[in-house]
């Protein structure tokens, strides 16, 4: 049976490196003394441009029969800083896996990352069961877990994004987007209760009639609206000397910040 199987294996291998070889004949080399360059019989397509200088070394990435390997990543990205200690991308240091997010082999100009918030979830609870008890009060042992999978997605609870899954909705948005809340966490920490995950652009929301005076209440004025510039510039510009900086209905539409009453778009700082 083993035999079998075996021979069943060496088969499929030499039917796909066949296939590759006779689409990819006029990329494919021999070296000058006839030896063959087997790694080339089974490259599943180029790499990206950053990873170029890779192209006839396929074990810095992968290990065989076990595949590419987290370890195998770290060895160039493990010092990578700028990564690492951003607080939307600081999770990377205790990520058991990269190919879920990060794919090669889809062309030199190809985008590697694609992110995938399901997967974190994945990564996150299996961290948590693989977890231990450290005291009475039973705390979990990876503490940072407790912040990165917030909460647990109530059936038909209400402020949840429609196009957030289950698994999104598990997570604690404010872990990592902290620094991106526009809002200043006026509304809160729970970001799935108005924005998906694919986008942070509310396609369902509907600005307030352009009668509405309590613009003020969720736009802030630029800075240079608290200086001299705004008299001598802006104000003048809009043809509403007379405005004050909260009074953002005299002379902005409520389509764009650029776009003046009755001057249209106008952008000078």
């Amino acid at each position: 049976m083993k035999n079998r199987l075996f021979l069943i294996a060496i088969i499929a291998l030499a039917v796909v490196s066949f296939n590759h070889f006779s689409m990819k004949s006029s990329e494919f080399k021999v070296s000058r003394n006839g030896a063959i360059n087997w790694q080339q019989l089974v490259t599943p397509g180029k790499l990206n441009k950053a990873h170029a200088f890779l192209d006839n070394d396929c074990m810095s990435c992968h290990n065989p029969i076990k595949g590419v390997k987290r370890e195998n990543c770290v060895v160039c990205h493990a010092n990578v800083n700028e990564i690492l200690e951003r607080q939307p991308t600081s999770f990377h240091t205790d990520i058991g896996t990269c190919m879920g997010c990060h794919n090669e082999h889809l062309g030199r100009s190809s985008s590697i990352t694609k992110m995938d918030h399901s997967l974190l979830t994945d990564i996150g609870m299996t961290m948590l069961s693989k977890s231990t008890i450290v005291d009475d009060e039973k705390t979990i042992a990876h503490s940072y877990l407790q912040d990165f999978i917030g909460r647990k997605k109530i059936k038909g609870a209400l402020f949840v994004h429609s196009k957030v899954s289950n698994k999104e909705a598990l997570l604690n948005c404010a872990s990592c987007h902290t620094n991106d809340d526009r809002h200043f966490q006026l509304f809160g920490n729970d970001c799935v209760q108005c924005h998906r995950t694919d986008m942070w652009n509310i396609s369902e929301f509907r600005h307030p009639r352009e009668s509405s005076r309590d613009c003020i209440q969720c736009h802030q004025a630029p800075p240079s609206h608290y200086v001299k510039h705004f008299k001598m510039m802006s104000a003048k510009i809009a043809k509403q000397p007379k405005a004050k900086v909260g009074e953002c209905f005299k002379c902005h539409q409520s389509t764009h910040w650029t776009d003046i009453k009755k001057i249209g778009k106008f952008k000078h700082h």
